[in-house]
């Protein structure tokens, strides 16, 4: 099954699609799958796994209980070039395309492709934006880079354009976890409207009206993650699906 594929279809057909990211760190094991069951009936699209910091072994294992326990696709979202498993889908494959550290633009995509491809795991290039959002995130911190000034689309879509030549298979605006601003409206517009590759949105949504709000503005997938740490409200996880499916 062509994972990149299943995800665009999922987008297609809806309108725009839910991933929902677990951080390990952030989920304990236990509660995991009470929550997987309720977010994939509440019509979540599919789950990312991953985080700036991991802190323990529960990475892989995170990754095998959500698999037991829904049908939807599994994918990495990596923080570490050590956040790679076979028992995943696929992996976003990304390069910060925002920043100037060559690390992550390249350096650690070189140590991670020969495993990648050893084991087989789809890998979807991703061209990873970090946005300003009014507070120091974890992957601006980790990263030793400089969010893209969220006042200026311009310099966005020019990324974003350089991207698509490039050939990226898609394209995430990030402000980041537990973000103070979401990725502005106005960026999202003005990137859609320019470039043709699909639009990953995430960081700071906190609701499902500005949820939704991003999908009018262009978004093809909306991220939710921290809203929903300290949150088991089943309601609230449809509230959001139904918002980001239009319905």
């Amino acid at each position: 099954m062509n994972i990149y594929h299943t995800l665009l279809s999922a987008s297609q057909s809806q309108g725009a699609a839910h991933l929902l990211l677990i951080d390990p760190d952030k989920m304990s094991l236990e509660k995991l799958p009470a929550f997987v069951q309720q977010a994939t009936e509440a019509g979540v699209d599919a789950f990312l796994v991953g985080g700036s910091l991991i802190v323990d072994d529960s990475f892989e294992q995170c990754i095998v209980t959500i698999k037991q326990h829904t049908k939807l696709p599994v994918v990495i979202f990596p923080g570490t070039v050590m956040q790679i498993s076979a028992k995943a889908d696929a992996i976003l494959f990304l390069s910060l395309l925002s920043g100037r550290n060559a690390e992550h633009l390249i350096g650690n995509q070189v140590l991670a492709a020969p495993i990648v491809k050893q084991i087989r795991l789809e890998a979807i290039s991703t061209a990873y934006l970090l946005v300003e959002s009014g507070i120091t995130t974890s992957a601006e911190f980790m990263s030793n880079t400089r969010p893209l000034p969220r006042h200026k689309p311009d310099i966005a879509v020019a990324h974003a354009l350089a991207a698509e030549i490039l050939g990226f298979k898609l394209i995430y605006l990030e402000a980041g976890s537990g973000a103070e601003q979401s990725v502005p409206d106005e960026m999202i517009a003005a990137v859609a409207k320019h470039c043709s590759i699909p639009l990953i949105v995430g960081g700071g949504i906190r609701t499902p009206e500005e949820a939704r709000k991003k999908v009018l503005a262009g978004a093809n997938f909306i991220v939710t993650g921290t809203v929903f740490e300290n949150n088991e409200d089943a309601s609230l996880l449809k509230d959001f699906a139904a918002a980001i499916h239009g319905k």
